[in-house]
């Protein structure tokens, strides 16, 4: 019998209930459910696309992905225990809306400390490598395979009125995500915390001013800029480091030709796909973005290195000393290593940000 008619009398067999001791995600070989809290017009839902598409293709039609974007299966907030549990195989983990489960994770999600987003991805892969706790974070306690490292691209500073300095956002409500509530707090925002999919109604019935640690793309997709067409650059570099998991066992029960068409894509976003596909999403979205009216400004030099300091080291100092501290974690150990990661990708990354593809248009 071939492999391929093999597994499907498997999964046959076994979700008529006829393999005793198997569970309800045996047939995950063949059918993996991708449960992604965001659309599919969402930034990193592009490079995902490509990813699952070229695993079905390379397999042959032997892995079937099922797609289920938007909150469509698991809501927000859910999609780790879901995969944790084999509710769901794949999925994509923005670590801000886990604080608590991802303690480790968090030593990475930061601001103004690098340029370019596909540094950050090659970032995040040798800390992953390199740090121990961070990979039993992940392959331990949550039971998941880290299938690649992903991010936000950029996150400008979207507002309702125009601003002339960050001066200008002093006791303004600026929805927040994750660490970005720092970055709002510290600057004398007021941080609001709340879900993408709410933010365009907060905006236009005035409970928000603004937003911040909402990607450049996904804010065009989710058209931010009916309400707040006022786009800029506070020169934070790339935002919010993101993961795609799968569930363990299921990777585990795949065959290992599978496995090695997972880590051969992921290699291949490593070695520069990742920013081919964003670099061209990019360019589409900016576009389309000065098309319908946003403005694209960017904080003066000065501006933004006073803003920096403002924010840096505090920010990664607060990790360590409360996130770090109270869950065992050597936070100065692992930052050492973030150091020296930054320092090796840093210069090498090509994906530019909106006010610089604006230049060029």
């Amino acid at each position: 019998m071939k492999r391929r008619d093999f597994l499907k009398t498997t999964s046959a067999i076994a979700g008529a209930g006829m393999i005793s001791g198997l569970p309800s995600f045996a047939h995950a070989a063949t059918s993996l459910k991708f449960d992604s809290y965001v659309s599919e017009t969402a930034g990193p839902s592009w490079v995902d696309r490509w990813f699952l598409e070229e695993l079905a293709k390379r397999s042959n039609g032997e892995i079937d992905i099922r797609y289920y974007w938007a909150g469509s299966l698991n809501k927000v907030g859910e999609h780790l225990g879901a995969v944790r549990d084999g509710t769901s195989e794949v999925t994509l983990i923005s670590p801000g809306y886990y604080q608590a489960e991802l303690p480790v994770t968090r030593g990475l999600e930061w601001y103004f400390r690098m340029e370019r987003a596909d540094e950050l991805q090659l970032v995040c892969r040798d800390v992953y490598e390199q740090f121990e706790p961070l990979r039993q974070e992940w392959e331990d306690r949550h039971r998941s395979k880290v299938l690649y490292w992903t991010n936000w691209n950029y996150a400008p500073l979207v507002m309702r009125n125009p601003i002339t300095s960050i001066d200008d956002i002093k006791g303004k409500k600026i929805r927040g995500y994750g660490v970005a509530t720092d970055v709002i707090e510290s600057l004398g925002g007021i941080a609001v915390p709340m879900a993408a999919g709410e933010v365009y109604q907060a905006l236009e019935r005035g409970v928000l001013d603004g937003a911040y640690g909402f990607d450049f793309v996904t804010a065009v997709a989710y058209k931010l800029h009916e309400i707040a067409p006022n786009f800029y650059d506070i020169g934070d570099g790339p935002h919010a480091p993101s993961v795609i998991i799968m569930n363990r066992q299921v990777w585990e029960g795949l065959p290992a030709e599978h496995q090695r068409i997972c880590t051969d894509l992921a290699n291949e976003l490593y070695a520069g796909k990742f920013a081919e596909i964003y670099n061209k999403v990019l360019a589409d979205y900016t576009q389309k973005a000065l098309d319908e009216g946003v403005v694209l400004s960017s904080l003066s030099e000065e501006e933004k290195a006073r803003t920096k300091a403002i924010v840096q080291p505090a920010q990664v100092n607060k990790w360590i000393e409360t996130v770090a501290q109270t869950n065992g974690i050597d936070g100065k150990a692992m930052q050492a290593v973030v150091d020296e990661a930054i320092a090796r990708h840093a210069g090498t990354g090509t994906m530019k940000r909106q006010v610089e593809i604006a230049e060029g248009l």
